[in-house]
């Protein structure tokens, strides 16, 4: 989803030519529908129009876009996997009856008072660790103050000036169909903070609902450098930031869930120049604005005090993340298009690293992986959780199509009934009796066989028509149900299709 989302704007263009979508009343910025030409107007005059055509506005604007480059800086809200809120014992499942998880904490009732989760000063360390940030060991939370009708309390707990976590990087991989190559982005700070609730719109529109479900429940908010230059770059960092999250345990990075929340900031400056333009904008609604929050330090709370000895405990439990993973991978010779798809899904690499931790060819495990079982699992709509197929019996299936005791035509076979219905290799081999005939003898049988039934194809091979010995090689197969070796197969077939005597 994140990949459709920001993709936009490099696929459309458009989106970042300002006079396309906006023009101007006496300096205010206002929208209209026209896209094809040029239009001003003014109060002192409202009928009084300049048209400027343009008989070829996709020349316009290819022109304009090689002056001119986007500045692209992304907030990121991720929504915390822990058992229960920020501040109280209510419990979050997504998708829960409107207002079944609440108590008098998470609906701002007075009198109440937050009791921190320390599970959230873990992951936040956690995900601050992971993006290479610099840790403060003493942060506290804030009251930021607005009013909304799904913001119970009147204000939000949030971090204001000492975040827990700033000054990191995140490094990805570009797709190879988008030009490849590796990109770092800066990370200006992660910051704790709690949800506000939702508000259900009534179809008809004439009045809203509050849901308190989501009402503490805890988020890390992550606001990126405004690092990037396109819509690729900005899909692959809220891709890759997804990718982390599920790394780490910390969130599910649901989209669709409102588990991953981004809101990005996209401007425009002439390529070369280093300031950023000055911003303009379109006012569709009021938002407070930095003072209209009046920030002071939550008084209900105590500081974050990390010692070192925390932080150190937690930077050991790390897993593998995506970049470190890619870079092992790509050290053992794999192309960056199966370093990616693989280091893609946690569960994915977990079966591969296990795969090929029973000696199985690396290439060949990653082939099998991101072919025949990838399309299984698309077509089943399953994950490589959900199948039946183990990374031992995938080994040893590749080990048997290694070592000539099948054939690979009958190593798919196997290979979709391990996966529907699980099972062994050997079992499968011995049952359906599908062990490989190396037997020169009796592969030579067969072909004479084949050779005989068949004389007049033989006469048209042996007339130039060469293409006929895949029809021969076909028929042997068939006749031995796809036990053949494959190689011996061919090489006593061509020695008796060009011999003439």
């Amino acid at each position: 989803m994140a990949s459709v989302l920001f993709r936009g704007i490099q696929t459309h263009p458009f989106l970042l030519y300002r006079s396309a979508l906006f023009t101007t009343k006496k300096a205010v910025p206002y929208c209209r529908m026209e896209c094809t030409q040029v239009q001003t107007a003014t109060q002192d005059n409202p009928k009084s129009q300049t048209k400027i055509s343009s008989t070829n506005p996709n020349k316009t604007l290819n022109k304009l876009m090689e002056n001119y480059e986007a500045i692209i800086g992304i907030e990121t809200h991720v929504q915390l996997s822990t058992l229960t809120k920020a501040f109280c014992n209510c419990p979050y499942n997504y998708g829960s009856q409107p207002n079944t998880s609440i108590c008098p904490i998470c609906m701002g009732l007075p009198g109440t008072l937050p009791v921190l989760n320390s599970k959230i000063i873990e992951f936040a360390v956690k995900v601050g660790l992971a993006l290479n940030c610099n840790l403060s060991l003493n942060s506290k939370f804030d009251r930021k103050q607005y009013f909304y009708p799904d913001l119970p309390k009147g204000y939000q707990i949030s971090q204001f000036d000492v975040p827990i976590a700033s000054g990191g990087f995140i490094d990805l991989d570009l797709p190879v169909e988008f030009g490849g190559g590796h990109r770092r982005f800066g990370i200006t700070r992660v910051h704790m903070e709690e949800d506000a609730g939702k508000l259900l719109h009534a179809g008809e529109g004439s009045y809203s609902q509050v849901d308190l479900n989501r009402a503490g429940v805890p988020l890390l908010e992550i606001v990126s450098e405004p690092d990037m230059r396109s819509g690729i770059e900005a899909a692959e960092y809220a891709a890759e930031l997804q990718r982390l999250v599920r790394y780490l345990g910390v969130s599910n990075g649901n989209m669709q869930e409102g588990s991953l929340r981004c809101d990005v900031n996209v401007s425009v400056r002439p390529i070369g120049q280093s300031e950023f333009g000055t911003k303009r904008t379109v006012t569709m609604r009021k938002k407070e604005g930095l003072s209209d929050y009046r920030y002071f330090p939550e008084p209900d709370l105590p500081e974050v005090i990390l010692s070192q000895e925390y932080v150190d405990n937690i930077r050991n439990s790390l897993p593998e993340l995506p970049e470190k993973k890619r870079r092992r991978y790509e050290k053992m010779g794999l192309s960056m298009q199966d370093v990616l798809f693989l280091a893609n899904d946690l569960n994915v690499a977990a079966f591969f690293d296990a795969t090929i931790g029973k000696d199985a060819d690396v290439k060949l495990a990653a082939n099998w992986i991101m072919g025949d079982i990838a399309a299984y699992m698309k077509n089943e709509r399953v994950s490589v959780d959900e199948i039946k197929l183990t990374p031992e019996e995938l080994a040893e299936l590749i080990s048997s199509i290694k070592g000539g005791t099948i054939s690979g035509k009958i190593g798919k076979e196997i290979l979709f009934e391990l996966m529907s219905k699980g099972g062994t290799v050997k079992g499968l081999i011995e049952e359906k009796d599908l062990v490989q005939i190396v037997d020169p003898v009796e592969v030579e049988k067969m072909v004479d066989k084949v050779l005989s039934e068949n004389p007049k194809q033989l006469q048209q091979y042996r007339g130039g028509k060469t293409k006929l010995q895949g029809f021969f090689a076909g028929q042997v197969m068939k006749a031995s149900k796809g036990k053949a070796n494959p190689a011996l197969l061919n090489k006593i077939l061509l020695e008796k299709l060009n011999d003439k005597s």
